[in-house]
């Protein structure tokens, strides 16, 4: 397996995203009954693309995928690309001064892809190494960057001001984007597609069920969980930051 320069993803992606920020958080209209969603009307109609492509074509694929792949299969596929994960985290908490973090994230990368055959085996988590999950939009949170209004990006879903750039940055520090070879590149990145949406099916039945309005359920949900992410679960006192 080749690696080579970074591909498909210029620097231009990097300062349209900025720009989108930038401009979002100029433009957070008062009237709006959300103001944290200034974009409702656009991100309702991206939505409802997404959810039909969903439902055509993604979620079908996640639930032949989840009836063919055995339970231990299906669990080191998850585990191979939350080891790659863990990188992007290591640098993240590096950025947000969480040395000793970055310490436990670059731990388990070590652990799980020689103990652990590739990362196909937590073995770290077993050794008291948690994984933290830390990404830029988190890591700009922490250095006091307010989120700006929320989006909802074509095919990736959920975002905000804040998390598109982030998005942008993380994609950099992810190691399968530097993989030479097309065919290798896209099938892993469709597997991790395919293996994560299988992992939210039932999150997903949750939501068509139970809520009256799905789209502003995912919104509230989203920015409850990020948030939360930002401040490592320490809300008291903390107040929104959407501007």
């Amino acid at each position: 397996m080749k690696f080579t320069n970074f591909r498909g993803a210029p620097l231009r992606s990097l300062l349209v995203a900025a720009l989108i920020f930038l401009g979002g958080c100029a433009t957070v209209d008062p009237d709006f009954a959300d103001p944290r969603d200034p974009w409702e009307g656009f991100n309702r109609a991206v939505y409802s693309f997404n959810d039909l492509l969903d439902r055509a074509m993604i979620k079908p694929l996640a639930e032949g995928y989840q009836a063919v792949m055995p339970e231990p299969l299906d669990k080191g596929v998850t585990n191979f690309f939350s080891n790659i994960s863990d990188i992007t985290s290591a640098i993240n908490n590096l950025l947000q001064f969480k040395v000793g973090r970055a310490v436990s994230d670059l731990g388990r990368v070590a652990v799980n892809t020689t103990i652990g055959i590739g990362g196909l085996f937590d073995v770290a988590s077993n050794m008291d190494l948690p994984h933290y999950g830390e990404d830029f939009g988190q890591t700009l949170g922490t250095w006091g960057v307010a989120s700006g209004p929320f989006i909802v990006l074509p095919v990736l879903g959920p975002s905000t001001g804040r998390d598109v750039v982030g998005r942008v940055a993380d994609w950099f520090t992810d190691p399968v984007n530097y993989i030479e070879d097309d065919t290798v590149r896209y099938s892993l990145k469709g597997l991790e597609v395919i293996d994560k949406r299988s992992d939210l099916l039932s999150a997903s039945r949750v939501v068509d069920q139970a809520a009256l309005d799905p789209y502003a359920f995912v919104r509230d949900s989203y920015l409850q969980k990020r948030r939360s992410e930002v401040h490592d679960g320490q809300l008291e006192g903390i107040e929104e930051d959407y501007y």
